[in-house]
């Protein structure tokens, strides 16, 4: 597992890090077992960082991933606040932001967050940015130690990066969502902002794991947000249409060579940025862990492909891509 420099903030980060959404059981359920053994083997593969969310099941991934630091203390932590009900979509306070934190610290079983991100608030917060004053003074009281934000449009990202103490910005970014390739990386990389690539599967399409006869659960977001019932329609399927997204999978494949699987493909394209500096990928097993980390010392992608790939989203995929980008 190779390791990358986080921005500004000093922080070491492992260039594959374990999104721990799934241990709330928004993919399905999980037992606390399968969770445990999830976080292990993500450890043993190498993976050093690790990011959840206090609405992640209500608290329970968060609460999962703090008994798994008493065991692991050398992992590092990203957690987000702002999608609770006690702030969004209009109660956002310095005291309630406060205690969103505090409740976090309790559940991870930390001092202090090694790193808080903003939780995809409504633009109109960011862009009044006072949140940002408060989080700073939340750093000067110490009850962490970095912060960032997770967002879900380019828009979103460069009013963060207006704020001059951000450390980190998590964007939805795959082979089917390259917006950020030119409107945000090289603008974060001047202001020494790092970049976290969220949902680089596009919730499963890019790994091979979905097909048309795939049957989500009840409780996996895939199957209630589809079309963005429940939350941004980005987060699921990367904004396209499922049917449509299966198809373009299909070209997908028709573009690589032979012997490039079309999971390394994804997670290679991504890391051949080096403006990135973590991918997160999630898991509902122990064993999918192995695929998605083997792929970090892997030779990049060539020039061409890199081309093929970027003429294959903007003519083809783009054009599909619901919800605000």
């Amino acid at each position: 597992m190779q390791n990358r420099v986080l921005g500004k903030s000093g922080l070491v980060l492992s260039e594959i890090g374990l999104g721990c959404w799934q241990l709330g059981g928004d993919f399905g359920p999980v037992s606390q077992a399968q969770s445990m053994a999830i976080l292990e083997q993500a450890y043993q593969s190498g993976v050093r960082f690790y990011d959840t969310a206090d609405v992640y099941g209500a608290g329970l991934s968060e609460q999962l991933l703090g008994r798994f630091y008493q065991q692991r203390p050398d992992i590092s932590i990203a957690t987000k606040l702002g999608r609770d009900g006690s702030l969004y979509p209009q109660q956002y306070t310095k005291q309630a932001v406060k205690q969103s934190i505090e409740a976090s610290l309790e559940r991870l079983k930390l001092a202090r967050i090694p790193l808080i991100q903003l939780h995809c608030v409504p633009t109109e917060v960011l862009r009044d940015g006072e949140i940002f004053t408060w989080l700073a003074d939340f750093k000067q009281q110490g009850l962490i130690e970095h912060y960032g934000a997770s967002v879900e449009s380019m828009e979103e990202a460069k009013l963060c990066l207006q704020d001059s103490g951000l450390t980190s910005l998590q964007i939805i970014i795959n082979l089917f969502r390259q917006d950020a390739l030119a409107e945000v990386l090289d603008l974060a990389a001047a202001q020494q902002v790092g970049i976290i690539a969220r949902l680089p599967y596009a919730s499963g399409l890019l790994s091979g794991a979905v097909t048309a006869q795939r049957k989500f659960d009840q409780s996996d977001h895939r199957h209630y947000n589809r079309d963005g019932a429940a939350f941004h329609v980005g987060e699921t399927f990367a904004g396209l249409p499922l049917d449509k997204a299966l198809s373009l999978v299909e070209r997908l494949q028709s573009i690589l060579p032979a012997d490039l699987a079309l999971a390394e493909c994804a997670i290679r394209w991504l890391l051949d940025h080096p403006q990135i500096t973590s991918v997160i990928t999630g898991a509902s097993k122990p064993e999918q862990i192995q695929q998605n980390t083997r792929y970090s010392g892997h030779t990049p992608l060539s020039k061409d492909l890199h081309t093929k790939l970027a003429d294959f989203y903007h003519q083809e995929v783009s054009p599909w891509v619901r919800g605000n980008r």
